[in-house]
């Protein structure tokens, strides 16, 4: 195999793969998978989540936004101080049901407003101090989860592979499920001298020709889905519906929807986004309840930061801080969890974060992916407690 068809085989699938000794390999044949999952909803540009979670009876949110503050016939009441964007309503049978939780005031120490930065320090696990060079979640995944993952640790439908940047594990990213299908591993001449460095990718190419022929083989049988509601969002989880049915074992799904960087004529274009956001899960839930995996699934919305508390003077907002997040599934306790920041008292102009998103993370690898030891367990917080069953 010269360069040219390493290069181009690595880029058919983006793969980062490790080698499965004989013994592994016979027991991923043997293991049965719990079949949890989680999909992780990129909210990409930085949600407002003052005119998401909206503190409807706070005159000080009014103040702050005497434009785009929502008012009461453009909110859902869903508690008697908190309202939802009306664009969630598709959500609401959701919440209705308890299965849709909001944790609020999220955040971290020493914020950076830095789109790449901050985005950088959520995808590793990091905050104003430092950040990680692994993906929050890949080495739990690689070597902790407690049984073996027969096909990829982790699918991104969308985007680069920040979130999954790892020293080994099979981590993918693809456009679309029909990318497997088509797509052809050939395998490296065993019977050539290789260097060290040739052989380290010998051994990745023959890995990413087993996982890439199991996945084509399971695709191949499974019918496309139509896209989902949601726009783009939709198309993507129509492709994680399709991965899902066919079997495809795989503990975390990254998915994106862009757009939220609302610097101006905020109130339409934040309308849409979060209309996309909630219909797009309000029809992936249906595929899964049919099918018989929404209690095998657990959805959670993360963004870079959130914006600043007050408008600024082209009607829209500018980059800030603490935000909520959403989480749903069958296994979600729903309800709203951690405290709003006081609008009263900003730092810089930002709202102040109540609760660390580390907190939600580790909460998230040890109740539901059953890592109680992960690298987050230093920020456990009772206020996520029930969160998930």
């Amino acid at each position: 195999m010269n360069r040219r068809q390493i290069l181009k085989a690595l880029s058919a699938g983006a793969v980062l793969p490790l080698g499965l000794s004989p013994l592994q390999s016979l027991m991923a044949a043997q293991a049965t998978a719990n079949g949890r999952r989680v999909v992780l909803i990129e909210l990409a540009g930085a949600n407002d989540g003052l005119n998401t979670l909206v503190p409807v009876n706070n005159d000080e949110y009014y103040r702050l936004r005497p434009k785009i503050g929502l008012k009461k016939t453009q909110l859902i009441s869903i508690d008697s101080e908190i309202a939802l964007h009306q664009s969630l309503k598709p959500l609401m049978s959701l919440w209705e049901q308890g299965e849709l939780a909001w944790v609020q005031g999220l955040g971290y120490p020493k914020p950076n407003r830095s789109h790449f930065a901050s985005i950088a320090l959520w995808e590793s696990g990091g905050d104003g101090t430092g950040s990680g060079r692994q993906g929050w979640l890949t080495h739990d995944i690689e070597h902790q989860l407690g049984r073996v993952v027969n096909d990829a640790h982790g699918i991104s439908l969308k985007g680069d592979m920040n979130l999954f940047n790892s020293a080994g594990g099979r981590w993918m990213s693809l456009e679309s499920t029909t990318q497997i299908e088509n797509s052809q591993v050939p395998l490296p001449d065993t019977g050539k001298q290789y260097n060290a460095a040739l052989d380290i990718v010998a051994g990745k190419m023959h890995e990413l020709h087993h996982t890439m022929g199991s996945l084509s083989a399971k695709l191949k049988s499974t019918p496309k889905v139509k896209h989902l509601p949601g726009g783009e969002l939709g198309r993507q989880l129509a492709q994680v519906t399709r991965l899902i049915r066919a079997g495809v074992d795989t503990p975390i799904y990254r998915v994106q929807l862009s757009g939220f960087d609302t610097h101006d004529n905020q109130l339409g274009r934040h309308a849409q986004l979060l209309t996309q956001l909630s219909s797009a899960i309000a029809g992936f839930r249906k595929h899964m309840i049919k099918d018989g995996e929404w209690d095998n699934t657990l959805i959670m919305t993360y963004s870079e930061f959130g914006r600043r508390a007050a408008e600024n003077h082209s009607g829209g907002t500018d980059h800030g801080t603490a935000a909520p997040h959403l989480l749903t599934g069958g296994a979600v306790r729903g309800g709203l969890y951690g405290t709003a920041p006081d609008l009263l008292q900003l730092t810089d102009g930002d709202p102040t974060f109540t609760m660390d998103y580390r907190a939600l993370y580790e909460r998230v690898l040890g109740d539901w992916l059953g890592v109680e030891q992960n690298r987050f367990a230093g920020y456990s917080s009772g206020a996520l407690q029930g969160l998930i069953t």
